[in-house]
């Protein structure tokens, strides 16, 4: 089983390809508007091509166990976590307006993206990834529609179009041709530029979170608000594991999809709410509060959930 500390050196890389973003936008070297460039580039090229090597012919979604109870769960959870998140924002004495929706929507969407992906890769390998990308579609659905009525109070099915997203298109597309065997027909050429494209996915994805979180530390004082940090800590590294461990060891689930639940266990907060709650009327400070400390915190954290949580739901050797 791996331990601990090899787990520790498993993310090292992870955390220091965050902390180089930091740096670059820093010093200048992405501008401002580099930030719009880089997201562009990596969601709409490359992650798009890590999608499809991962999706197109991997044999573990022809499961019909990981094809529709992993974005099921996906959905499900995450709309569960953020209900655990509002209760405990209003416990905490958070008011609408004051920081209740951020904070239940920071809280409750775990890091499905570029933080669990080379985390799988490294200790699973391709199958594993492929299930967790397909999870993430339900985690996406989650976020546009009940994340947006969690910050906004509007109708979910005004989030439903941004569903409608490159990357979303190219796993449907990829699953498309990993179910009728067109995947086999695509020319060897066509799948070197494909996997030549997504293997900057992942780098470029980390170096693209730490550029967008960069802008939110040039005031330190404000980064840490003793009460909402604290109980960040407690929701979302603490108590919201303990969800996702109880479904893996209760639900028939196949080894990859438990495999994707207990990596997401461990995950702190993701990275989006702060555009969210930038473009939707939150409280982006709220939500920087959060995502940096449960971020921080995870380096040490992450080693111990994905340790005990395979061996609780049996999957340790």
């Amino acid at each position: 089983m791996t331990t601990y500390g090899q787990l520790f050196l498993i993310l090292l890389p992870v955390f220091a390809m965050i902390a180089l973003g930091v740096a670059l936008r820093h010093w200048a070297w992405i501008s401002e508007a580099g930030e719009d460039s880089l997201f562009n580039l990596v969601f709409k090229v490359t992650f798009p091509c890590l999608i499809f090597e991962s999706v197109a012919g991997n044999h573990a979604l022809r499961d019909p166990g990981n094809l529709l109870m992993a974005p099921l769960l996906g959905f499900s959870l995450t709309l569960l976590s953020m209900g655990v998140g509002w209760y405990v924002a209003k416990a905490l004495g958070l008011t609408i307006g004051h920081g209740l929706r951020t904070f239940a929507l920071a809280v409750g969407l775990t890091n499905y993206g570029y933080l669990p992906i080379p985390i799988m890769d490294a200790m699973f390998g391709t199958e594993s990834r492929a299930v967790l990308l397909v999870h993430n579609a339900g985690v996406e659905a989650a976020l546009w529609t009940g994340g947006i009525l969690v910050v906004t109070g509007l109708s979910p099915l005004a989030g439903w179009r941004k569903l409608l997203n490159v990357p979303a298109l190219s796993l449907v597309f990829a699953l498309v041709c990993n179910l009728t065997g067109v995947s086999a027909l695509v020319p060897a050429w066509v799948m070197s530029l494909v996997h030549t494209l997504g293997l900057c996915a992942i780098p470029l994805g980390l170096l693209m979170t730490g550029v967008s979180i960069q802008p939110h530390l040039n005031d330190p004082k404000q980064l840490v608000n003793l009460r909402v940090t604290l109980m960040a800590w407690l929701v979302r590294l603490v108590v919201l594991p303990w969800l996702f461990l109880l479904v893996a060891l209760w639900l028939p689930c196949s080894i990859e999809l438990k495999r994707v639940l207990v990596v997401q266990a461990a995950m702190p907060s993701a990275v989006v709410p702060i555009i969210i709650a930038r473009v939707y009327g939150g409280q982006p400070l709220i939500a920087v509060q959060i995502i940096l400390g449960t971020t921080a915190l995870a380096l040490f954290t992450i080693p111990f959930w994905i340790q005990f949580g395979l061996h609780f739901v049996g999957l340790a050797p």
